[in-house]
């Protein structure tokens, strides 16, 4: 049976209920479940049918590829994969969770799907053609154009080596066989109050406020509203961009930065080509001349250009200048000032060389002190500013305009702003922080907690079992543990969480946490003196979260790790839910 195609309201809504089309997708898969369970010999009644969430948590291409090796072996083991009703990720598993859900109902063909998606990840990277073609679309198409943008452009490409352009809704409207996906993120307003709700999930439906209840269509995610109702339509966000919002916590800022300005020195340096996107850019802007004058016996209508909306008020308008030639010394100078400023922020991120730093003395008058790293950063900036103030005055066209762009969103350090969806509501049950702003800056969910908990902790959802699959960096259990600590803050039910002595540097490969009247939690470390022996550490140091993209043999050995965290486990995962049964047979 196909998944319901989500409708489209226009509307803000606010209510503690799930939304109808997902209510009707649990209902029907609990009765797949309820199949499921019996081909596993559980004896179970429609009513007894446990809710069970698969986590996965962050961790870059090491979480994407670790989930989809526990994937594979919960279908291989017994089908335990079509007990699961929601799948939900931070960050990097989000990457893992595009890639499924582009194929029809992938979980009956998981074996095919994953061989699809290894030889991707295996194979060459992304031309840089195709991301500034999408570059180009990013910029012009959007109210708001801000790091994520250029994150989704310049970084995960190379991880996930697919530019997918199709939408969420897109993708669900080809499913009805699979988990129900929860991708997360967080509200970076929210985030830094402390009594404020920051959990943001992003379902095929609905996109919003988790624990709030405060939700607007996935389709209208992204476009203006004004006091609950949609006033400016933008395109819905494409699987890319998704990607982007959710997985950009590979590092802290510094690296980031470093990380990002080379990206960016890659990506202007490819000089031929970018004066043949001018040449065609001057091309375009010569046929819409022609076009015009055609139509209004003028070519110098501003007015009726105007009217258009961008981007093509945005030609019209620079076809009406007088624009240098791509081939002139102009642009060629141009573009050697964007160079040096890039260069320039670039060694300030690392360690000044010598021309720089004279550079930079001769810009402050001789008074920059060797050492003094602040005042380089500050002059950088100021710089950059200066630039980038110049080279508008001078040549505003693409793909110069969006360079510049760029540059100066580097300067602001703005991720995934949007509209505020809330924003002037009245009259409801939501906090007065959420409905003051224009606009919202949502980023990933690691930078708070780095698995997706308070998605699938909704009281409406009523979750039996959670399925912790870890990924992270460092401590092993400081997801639960975080996780545990918010619930108790907020009156959440969730079990105590306690780690026996030593396991944080050596964890087994299985832990239960169980508590009254709240869902049981099994947590799953990725890597274990298990799976790993006395290795751990040379695993850990072998699969980083901020390197580059793995090998054909790197991703084949992560799979193989993470899928014996399942395997190893299989009674004790059937185990589990059988208890979670009994309990839910005994109130009856």
């Amino acid at each position: 049976m196909s998944a319901s195609k989500p409708l489209e309201s226009g509307k803000v809504r606010i209510e503690p209920s799930l939304n109808k089309n997902e209510e009707e997708f649990v209902a029907r898969r609990r009765n797949s479940v309820l199949q499921s369970l019996t081909k596993l010999q559980i004896k179970c009644s429609k009513d007894e049918v446990p809710n069970i969430a698969l986590l996965g948590s962050g961790g870059g291409e090491r979480a994407m590829v670790g989930l989809l090796g526990s994937l594979v072996q919960l279908q291989k083991t017994s089908s335990l994969l079509d007990c699961v009703l929601y799948l939900s990720g931070v960050s990097g598993s989000t990457w893992c969770m595009a890639s499924l859900y582009q194929e029809p109902d992938w979980s009956t063909k998981l074996e095919a799907v994953k061989d699809k998606i290894i030889q991707r990840l295996s194979g060459p990277a992304v031309s840089w053609g195709d991301a500034l073609a999408k570059l180009k679309k990013y910029y012009y198409r959007k109210d708001f154009f801000s790091m994520t943008d250029i994150w989704a452009v310049m970084v995960i490409p190379a991880y996930v080596k697919e530019i997918n352009e199709q939408t969420l809704t897109e993708q669900w409207d080809q499913q009805g066989k699979d988990p129900f996906p929860i991708y997360t993120v967080i509200d970076k307003q929210s985030k830094q109050r402390n009594n404020a709700d920051p959990w943001f999930e992003i379902t095929p439906h609905e996109a919003g406020y988790s624990l709030t209840g405060a939700f607007v269509d996935a389709s209208n995610f992204g476009s203006q509203f004004h006091k609950g109702s949609k006033k400016n339509k933008q395109d819905e966000f494409d699987m890319l961009y998704l990607q982007a919002l959710c997985g950009s916590a590979l590092a802290d800022e510094d690296e980031i930065k470093k990380l990002l300005w080379q990206k960016i020195k890659d990506f202007f340096q490819q000089k031929e080509k970018v004066l043949e996107e001018m040449r065609k850019e001057q091309d375009k802007r010569r046929q819409e001349e022609l076009r015009r004058e055609k139509e209004t016996g003028s070519g110098k209508d501003f007015a009726a250009g105007f009217k258009l909306g961008p981007p093509e008020a945005l030609l019209h308008h620079l076809s009406e200048r007088s624009q240098p030639d791509p081939n002139s010394p102009a642009i060629d100078e141009c573009y050697q000032m964007l160079m040096k400023t890039v260069d320039m922020n670039l060694s300030v991120s690392t360690a000044l060389d010598e021309s720089i730093r004279t550079t930079l003395n001769d810009l402050s008058g001789g008074r920059l002190k060797a050492a003094d790293k602040k005042a380089e950063k500050l002059k950088v900036k100021l710089h950059t500013m200066d630039v980038c103030k110049d080279l508008c005055e001078r040549i505003n066209i693409w793909p110069f305009d969006a360079w510049m762009s760029i540059i100066k969103c580097m300067d602001l350090w703005v991720w995934g702003r949007n509209y505020n969806f809330l924003h002037n509501m009245t009259g409801e049950a939501v906090q007065s922080t959420l409905l003051e702003s224009k606009t919202r800056d949502l980023i990933d969910a690691g930078l708070l907690l780095n698995s997706p908990y308070f998605s699938v902790l909704r009281k409406e959802r009523n979750i039996d079992l959670i399925i912790s699959l870890d990924f992270s960096d460092g401590d092993p259990f400081m997801t639960v543990k975080d996780a545990a600590k918010t619930c108790r803050e907020r009156n959440i039910p969730f079990p105590e969480v306690n780690i026996p002595n030593g396991h944080s540097e050596k964890p087994k490969d299985f832990y239960v946490f169980k508590g009254q009247n709240a869902p049981t939690v099994i947590h799953i470390p990725l890597f274990n003196v298990v799976n790993c022996g006395d290795k751990i550490e040379a695993w850990r140091k072998k699969y980083c979260t901020f390197q580059g993209s793995y090998s054909a043999e790197m991703i084949t050995d992560l799979m193989e790790v993470a899928g014996r965290n399942i395997l190893n486990n299989r009674e004790k995962l059937v185990e589990e839910i059988r208890a979670i049964i009994g309990q839910k047979r005994s109130r009856h």
